[in-house]
């Protein structure tokens, strides 16, 4: 079994699982649209720099750029985009819920567009995963319910755009190469948002306030944060790991995110521990292990 992809997988939710502390930090002093803006800029400056210094190599020329523009518009665009609605009219339950479906629906998309199959135990655990979130976020005491079909049709929007990008990227790999599919995608965000700022921007009438506000810690290290670990580390470490294996599992792999997050809120911001975590977090161990284990072994 190559090890490589699965610790790619791995480590990109842990990642991930991390970026939800320094998000909520820096949520108090700055609009989602800013911190997106700050976070896709580093980054895209960061990757230029390294191609700059030779560090990474990226070559487009007399390749179809299509598919890959495609990619970078729905992710990170259509996503953030998408989940940020939904999360600001839903409960954080229902976008817990839903966000959890992500493996399900690349299962779906992957068999349908790319005739990746599961078997049927794989499918089990696929679903064991999503109930072991699904465990976490409702707190042991169930779902609650907003009523907001904007909100939650957004995050299905959400979940959707996270759907199509795992099986784009598993396709384009064909093609191009996870550090190029990365860059595209860093600077693709890194317009879009930067756009969508100066509007806002234009609206306030206030831009050295942009400025000040990356003086705050809790700022500039969730952009730090975000940017080079979150955006270039781990959507590298999710393009490769697409490149290797099937989308379905590593899809699954974005459940553990769950478990990361949880840790971290605990361990950094002092927020209580219960058994429905544990159990949850277990639920999640074994169907990310059973999808893996128990799927067809292609080439």
């Amino acid at each position: 079994m190559k090890i490589r992809p699965y610790a790619a997988a791995g480590l990109s939710s842990i990642i991930f699982g991390f970026s939800f502390m320094f998000t909520k930090g820096a949520l108090k002093y700055v609009t989602p649209n800013q911190l997106l803006a700050f976070r896709f800029t580093v980054a895209a400056l960061v990757m230029t720099l390294f191609w700059a210094l030779r560090l990474i190599k990226l070559d487009f020329r007399g390749r179809n750029l299509k598919g890959v523009l495609l990619l970078a518009f729905v992710q990170p665009v259509l996503y953030f985009c998408f989940e940020t609605t939904g999360v600001n009219l839903t409960t954080a339950s229902e976008a817990g819920l839903m966000i959890a479906l992500i493996p399900v629906f690349v299962t779906l998309l992957g068999a349908l567009f790319l005739k990746e199959i599961p078997t049927l135990r794989q499918l089990f655990y696929i679903i064991l995963s999503v109930v072991g979130v699904v465990t976490i976020v409702s707190g042991g005491k169930g779902i609650t319910a907003s009523g907001h079909t904007i909100g939650l049709l957004a995050l299905l929007g959400a979940v959707l755009a996270a759907a199509v990008y795992d099986i784009l990227s598993r396709w384009l790999s064909a093609q191009f190469r996870p550090v190029e599919l990365t860059f595209v995608m860093m600077w693709f965000g890194a317009l879009f948002f930067d756009a969508a700022v100066l509007l806002e921007i234009w609206r306030i009438g206030e831009p050295l306030q942009l400025l000040s506000l990356l003086q705050r810690r809790e700022v500039w290290s969730a952009v730090f944060y975000l940017g080079i670990f979150s955006s270039i580390g781990a959507f590298f470490c999710t393009n490769y790991a697409l490149s290797q294996i099937e989308a379905s599992r590593t899809a699954v792999f974005a459940d553990l995110s769950t478990i990361i997050s949880v840790v971290a809120g605990i361990a950094f911001l002092g927020e209580p521990f219960y058994l429905y975590h544990l159990a949850g977090g277990a639920l999640i161990l074994v169907g990310v292990w059973g999808t893996n284990h128990f799927g067809r072994h292609l080439k």
